[in-house]
């Protein structure tokens, strides 16, 4: 017994030894950043400039790779099997804590990612074409009473939050539509603007159709008003007591040292700080969201909690 006693405890000085001197060394080589939503989507141009800032700060570069599908989930679903080094990350988007309440999973997302920092949240509203009859919200629910399940409006994916927070507003308001779901914001915009859909819930990657006059905000979910469209009320004006800006940072595989987690949140943190991050998220009127790893996996364990209650309220929830 005192043999085996002595064997697992130099194990375990030679595991904590060889992290020690991961930790040292890191990074020596490129990181992966795995985002959930496809190429030139908000998300993909606010994330590839904190990784270029990132990279900077390391030493090595941070290449993005997009991995979009499954309601943002998939990045998440890849660190289970990835590395625990730190050479892998991803983005960790709000769907990822529904996961387990609609599908049989054999991961935890609160126990089973080290989470390293949260970077922002997105700003969020209903979209119509300018052409369409639709002028305003009162005019989208006065259409969706006199027709029901027959409005359609896409999202950027089933159990995402433009989907969720939409159906949620539809039980409040007692109105049916018809959900049709994208694979992101490109993919969504062109299907509005093509005319397959009459209406559009997003975060702000619609902002330059907006301005290019092809789409009309019917309204946004922040707290207040965006500078942008100053014009769109909020749904807490609409007499709606939603809000929703779905946070979301970075995550690395369970089990990455501590001394890594910590070397890769001082990055990030430094390369959020810089101007020109800042920047990319003010075209899509996002705004730094900082919460350090502490935080983060805090906020991971209460968002958990309280998605459960939205799913199941909406009738999305699926025992395991």
């Amino acid at each position: 017994m005192r043999r085996r006693h002595l064997v697992q405890l130099t194990a375990a000085a030679l595991a904590a030894s060889s992290l020690s001197v991961l930790a040292q060394g890191f990074p020596a080589k490129p990181i992966k950043l795995i985002i959930a939503f496809p190429a030139g989507g908000p998300t993909d141009i606010t994330m590839r400039q904190l990784a270029e800032n990132a990279g900077k700060v390391l030493g090595q570069p941070v290449i993005v790779e997009n991995k979009p599908g499954a309601g943002g989930t998939l990045p998440a679903q890849q660190l289970q099997s990835s590395a625990a080094d730190g050479y892998t990350l991803a983005q960790i988007p709000l769907g990822v804590f529904r996961l387990p309440y609609t599908t049989k999973m054999t991961w935890d997302p609160v126990k089973d990612i080290s989470y390293v920092i949260n970077v922002t949240g997105y700003a969020f509203g209903i979209v119509v074409p300018t052409d369409s009859p639709i002028k305003s919200w009162n005019d989208f629910v006065a259409y969706a009473k006199a027709n029901p399940g027959k409005l359609s409006y896409g999202s950027t994916g089933t159990l995402t939050s433009p989907h969720l927070t939409t159906e949620l507003v539809a039980q409040k308001l007692g109105i049916k539509l018809n959900h049709i779901p994208y694979k992101g914001s490109s993919e969504l915009a062109q299907a509005i603007v093509g005319g397959h859909i009459m209406a559009a819930a997003d975060s702000t990657g619609f902002a330059p159709l907006v301005e290019s006059g092809k789409l009309r905000v019917l309204n946004t979910w922040g707290e207040q008003r965006l500078a942008k469209f100053p014009d769109a009320p909020t749904l807490k004006e609409l007499g709606l007591d939603v809000v929703q800006n779905s946070p979301f940072g970075i995550g690395a595989p369970r089990g990455t040292p501590p001394e890594v987690v910590k070397k890769l949140h001082d990055a990030f943190k430094k390369a959020m700080d810089d101007p020109s991050y800042v920047q990319a998220l003010a075209r899509y009127d996002m705004l730094p969201i900082y919460m350090d790893s502490a935080q983060y996996a805090r906020f991971a364990q209460e968002t958990f909690a309280r998605e459960r209650a939205l799913v199941e309220k909406l009738g999305l929830f699926k025992a395991p």
